[in-house]
């Protein structure tokens, strides 16, 4: 099961007025061997609290630095400590990196790749396209980046740069919310419409092979849509979700006919090698009984949208009324998100060390 290690601060600069970008150095390099469009999972102490929060990697697998983009959020308890205190020096405390939004990379690989991004989620495909761009020679790369104006762009220097190095590989459009552009179709939202308009104006979608979106959900359920019913298949299509629980959000609630049904049983936890017995109500998921039965279960948004909470179900059942982070295959085979997962039957038996 993956643990926490310490991270040295090692610089900390800012790319727009309200986002910072921390390079940190782990204290064993193998550790955080990372794969482009990962995320660290963090937790620090605010206020006699704990918190937990997940960033993605920015750095390239080239760039030969590990960094993570923050982009402060209103009412984001971590991410305003963060942006306000961070200081090279500092040590913060991280797990391993993680994550399933990558496809495989080959130097004799000559494909085509459309990103889209909405604000911070830049950072994993930032981290994407630096590294495709580099290891496969042959290979293209097409960037859709919205915000609501020039000065909320993440990384506008940086992508400028990389496509003077990268000359004619490496095609940005910046589509704005709020401010005027010189053509239209690059003012205004980054929805189901704008995407139509674009593959007819300005993207060859037939000649595309993968396709990774990054951004609210919103935005990310217009996109994929107008891909699919371009052609593309949801094999090609490559997700990221922004965590969706913030300070304020109604818990979830356990509504679904089986939950309902179900009796109060016992969950046995395996945690490195060592299986322990927690009760469990029928209102509790699987990692809720975990942590009220002592155990250092590993989570980070309990909303269903990374995938630190992951585990196998080896006996028993469970329902997970919500996935954004498992592929289809990995269910499959038994995995579940421990945050959004209740016992259906009265004995459940879950592993976290199976990955």
């Amino acid at each position: 099961m993956a643990r926490f290690h310490k991270l040295e601060v090692t610089d900390v600069h800012k790319t727009i007025r309200d986002a910072v970008v921390v390079s940190l150095k782990p204290a064993n390099d193998a550790d955080f061997d990372f794969i482009q469009g990962q995320y660290l999972t963090f937790r620090q102490d605010i206020e006699g609290t704990e918190i937990r929060r997940s960033y993605s990697i920015c750095a390239g697998k080239d760039d030969g630095i590990l960094q993570v983009g923050i982009k402060k959020v209103d009412g984001g308890a971590f991410s305003t400590w963060a942006n306000e205190n961070l200081a090279p020096g500092m040590t913060l405390e991280a797990m391993p990196p993680m994550g399933n939004f990558h496809t495989p990379i080959h130097p004799n690989h000559s494909k085509t790749y459309l990103g889209f991004a909405g604000g911070s989620g830049i950072t994993p495909v930032l981290s994407i396209l630096k590294t495709t761009l580099m290891r496969e020679p042959a290979s293209r790369f097409t960037l859709v980046y919205a915000n609501r104006g020039v000065n909320t762009i993440m990384f506008r220097e940086e992508l400028e740069d990389l496509k003077n190095e990268h000359m004619g590989r490496l095609n940005v459009i910046h589509i704005l919310e709020s401010d005027a552009q010189d053509i239209e179709l690059f003012t205004g939202r980054v929805d189901e419409a704008k995407c139509a308009a674009l593959f007819a104006n300005w993207i060859d979608i037939a000649s595309v092979d993968t396709a990774f979106i990054c951004g609210p959900e919103p935005m990310m359920l217009g996109i994929a849509k107008a891909l699919k019913e371009n052609g593309l298949s949801g094999d090609q299509i490559k997700f990221e979700l922004f965590a969706s629980s913030q300070p304020g959000r109604l818990k979830r609630k356990a509504s679904t006919a089986r939950i309902e049904a179900a009796k109060p049983g016992e969950a046995v936890v395996i945690i490195d090698g060592s299986p322990r017995t927690v009760t469990m109500t029928k209102d509790q998921t699987v990692l809720e009984a975990a942590l009220a039965g002592g155990l250092d279960a590993p989570f980070a948004c309990k909303a269903g949208v990374c995938s630190t909470c992951k585990c196998k179900v080896l006996e028993g059942e469970v329902e997970m009324v919500a996935n954004h982070a498992l592929e289809d295959y990995e269910v499959e085979q038994g995995f579940i998100l421990s945050c959004q997962s209740f016992a259906v039957t009265e004995k459940v038996v879950v592993d976290y060390d199976q990955h």
